[in-house]
């Protein structure tokens, strides 16, 4: 998996049937390098501008699909050197999405993810399952979030309640379990995304480590109040976000604190609003992904949100490898033909199958 945030590769081996997890197998990660960095970001630029109108920029495309293809080949290799178990039969890669257009009342949704299938599935030598999205999308879904079916494999293990399970990506998604088993899940707004915008675009690095940026700058009330004045928190859920639907455009004219400590406050600030529009408030929210390592986030959203917040790792989890680990599930569920979304965490109108299998 290679999220947003472009910043690694992430692989993981576990066991199982596409309904339960038996096992965790081994991890790696492949962190991407400035210049293959660049070259993504590239094509993520070429695909905001294009916005399927006119002719596709291919031969950006292409170049980003070798970067993407061949990185996810050396993390297959890392994760295979650090493992004595049996060896893997199946896997399942996303690809590098650079465009997503939920459907509205005036545009179908449309979604893109970027990988050579073939060439990856020559170089893991196993059946492979991808473009998990496409068919959701195209039976009037939102493509997004696709991790619930294994975020609610790992609540079942806990034994959890009504627990709600939170993915800080470039983007923020949650996936929530309701006390009668019911499976609610939607993206809430930005996570890292507008912040690492923010912090690159000052030449001040590719993120906010360890929060240091926010922890100094002061959140502007004000400017907050704004941007939680907008349509998208209003809207029920399911719903689903682009990367760049929210971005470093809301705090211009901030400091570089000043404008850390803003972005962040807004991403807690969003979960909080979204944990809102659930029917009943979770036990505890339990939070995945690489914002869980910023502890300004980690601190905001304790403020924001009406429940405990913990990180993945206090509930035994490997929250680094979270998504990694999800679409192995789903390549299992593809691979027996199971739903991978639903009217309640996509918006589809029917329990949905997805994934291409490459044999």
């Amino acid at each position: 998996m290679s999220g947003t945030s472009i910043d690694a590769v992430d692989a993981a081996l576990i066991l199982t049937d596409g309904e339960r997890v038996l096992e965790f197998g081994a991890t790696a990660e492949r962190k991407y390098t400035p210049e293959e960095r660049a070259v993504l970001q590239a094509a993520t630029d070429a695909a905001r501008k294009w916005d399927w109108t006119g002719p596709r920029p291919e031969d950006v495309f292409d170049a980003a699909r070798i970067i993407i293809t061949a990185t996810h080949a050396e993390a297959m290799e890392q994760l295979l050197s650090r493992w004595t178990g049996p060896a893997p039969v199946l896997a399942g890669v996303h690809g590098q999405t650079v465009l997503h257009r939920r459907p509205t009342r005036d545009w179908p949704g449309a979604t893109l993810q970027l990988i050579d299938a073939p060439a990856m599935r020559a170089a893991l030598g196993v059946p492979l399952a991808c473009d998990f999205r496409s068919a959701d999308v195209a039976a009037g879904g939102q493509g997004a979030p696709l991790a619930p079916a294994y975020h609610s494999a790992l609540l079942e293990r806990l034994g959890d309640g009504a627990a709600c399970v939170l993915n800080l990506g470039g983007v923020a998604n949650i996936t929530a379990r309701l006390s009668d088993g019911t499976l609610l899940a939607f993206d809430t707004g930005p996570a890292n995304g507008p912040i690492d915008e923010w912090v690159e675009s000052h030449g001040a690095g590719t993120h906010d480590a360890d929060g240091r940026l926010a922890l100094a700058g002061r959140p502007d009330t004000g400017l907050l109040l704004e941007m939680m004045d907008t349509d998208w928190f209003d809207e029920p859920p399911p719903k689903s976000l682009d990367r760049y639907d929210f971005n470093t455009g809301m705090a211009h004219g901030l400091s570089l604190e000043d404008g850390a400590a803003t972005l962040t406050e807004f991403s807690a600030l969003a979960v909080a609003a979204g944990v809102a529009h659930l029917p009943e408030v979770p036990s505890r929210v339990i939070a995945c992904g690489g914002g869980r390592l910023n502890p300004a986030l980690m601190a905001a959203l304790h403020r924001a949100v009406p429940c405990p917040v913990m990180s993945a790792e206090e509930a035994g989890w490997r929250g680094d490898s979270i998504e990694a680990e999800a679409f192995a599930f789903l390549a299992a569920r593809t691979a027996r033909g199971l739903p991978i979304s639903w009217p309640g965490t996509t918006g589809v109108a029917e329990p949905m199958t997805g994934g291409v299998m490459l044999a």
